[in-house]
């Protein structure tokens, strides 16, 4: 479910761009031509899967709760995996319990990743100059997950990705950007961020997500 070619450089990087008291987040999920991947921006301590006491899977999202809201509203998460991951507390997240969420999310042939894979303490914004240094390294992962569609969550991720100034609020129902690499094209849709300071996004998220993959 991750792409393990990648994840010496991205470890790098966290030793650069992350705190060093936390381990980088992979890219998780269907790894061979997923339906959709989603993009989000760069992890934080919040997931349990950063902490270096961690024994099992480093994905995006686990001990967290919105993310989750955001993937069964959109039908790509079974109700019972849902409900669990709003009731357990960060702390009561298993490895058992992340890698079966994530063996679910990738029948769903989903892959689930961040731009920057260097995790921070918290959430405070990081500077474009920062997720450019991941620019290669997620190109590298579209081209070999080769995704039916790409989802950029928020303004900044869409822009560094698509190499132009993006505002996903001029994003309606199915409309889409086109993203070449290595002379394959790829379909780019930017939405709106959905978590965190984005939270009151996720209706509008949602909606065009369902539009997208309908």
């Amino acid at each position: 479910m991750q792409l393990k070619k990648l994840q010496k450089s991205i470890d790098k990087l966290q030793s650069l761009y992350g705190d060093r008291t936390l381990y980088s987040i992979y890219g998780t999920g269907c790894i061979r031509n997923p339906r959709i991947m989603f993009v989000f921006m760069n992890p934080t301590a919040r997931n349990v899967s950063a902490s270096k006491k961690w024994k099992g899977l480093r994905a995006p999202w686990l001990g967290t709760k919105n993310a989750w809201q955001l993937f069964y509203k959109v039908g790509i998460l079974p109700e019972f995996y849902f409900h669990k991951t709003q009731e357990l507390k960060t702390k009561e997240w298993s490895a058992e319990f992340s890698a079966k969420i994530y063996k679910e999310i990738s029948k769903k042939k989903v892959y689930i990743t961040n731009l920057a894979k260097c995790t921070q303490l918290d959430a405070r914004p990081l500077k474009n100059i920062v997720f450019k240094k991941y620019l290669e390294i997620m190109q590298q992962e579209i081209i070999f997950t080769n995704p039916k569609c790409i989802i950029t969550f928020g303004n900044q991720v869409s822009s560094i990705i698509l190499g132009k100034q993006i505002s996903v609020s001029k994003y309606k129902n199915k409309q889409k950007e086109t993203l070449k690499i290595n002379r394959k094209a790829f379909n780019v849709y930017p939405v709106h961020y959905p978590v965190g300071q984005g939270r009151r996004n996720m209706y509008l998220a949602a909606k065009r997500i369902k539009a997208i993959i309908s």
